[in-house]
């Protein structure tokens, strides 16, 4: 059975607070939360264990994320040299960007297809993260974690999923997971 790690993490600083989105290496992690389908485990790490995380992100036979090509990664190159794209990944946003023309919100996929509204959003994560409340921020962490599994799974028995447009329209995608 392969495994393949869900992923998705939360930063200590906002893209303004480090001169833009050019400079997502020093947004810092806060928390970073892994799903491992060999283990049937969630993983939870805070900033002292980066290199535990990318560790297991390496041993994955397949890493899948909700924009973690063009974030996720970028913010945890800050503590590797390792290039993180040159594993087998999956990001469900950049997939369904190519099919669209367009990026759609975790929110908008999550709600549509399963229901299942995000709990938070980044923003109330990085003040979490002001105020030291860790717990709020794995929770949120771990919801997103499993939302975006929980899609994967859903897109890969259906061979699609749903999304709402910028109208609030439901929408359909074939997917190829």
């Amino acid at each position: 059975m392969a495994n393949l790690v869900y992923f998705d993490l939360e930063t200590q600083k906002s893209a303004a607070e480090v001169g833009g989105w050019k400079n997502k290496q020093e947004m810092r992690m806060s928390i970073g939360v892994t799903y491992s389908t060999a283990s049937g485990r969630y993983q939870i790490y805070d900033e002292a264990r980066a290199g535990d995380l990318i560790r297991e992100l390496t041993r994955a036979d397949q890493i899948i994320g909700f924009n973690i090509l063009n974030f996720d990664y970028e913010v945890l190159h800050g503590y590797s040299p390792l290039n993180l794209r040159d594993y087998p990944t999956l990001d469900l946003m950049t997939d369904l960007e190519s099919k669209l023309g367009h990026r759609l919100s975790l929110e908008s996929v999550a709600t549509a297809t399963l229901g299942a509204p995000k709990i938070a959003d980044g923003l109330q994560a990085l003040q979490w993260w002001r105020e030291g409340n860790l717990l709020a921020i794995a929770e949120y962490c771990c919801f997103d974690v499993k939302i975006t599994k929980e899609l994967h799974e859903y897109g890969r028995a259906h061979g699609q999923v749903a999304y709402l447009d910028r109208f609030g329209q439901r929408r359909v995608v074939k997917v190829n997971w």
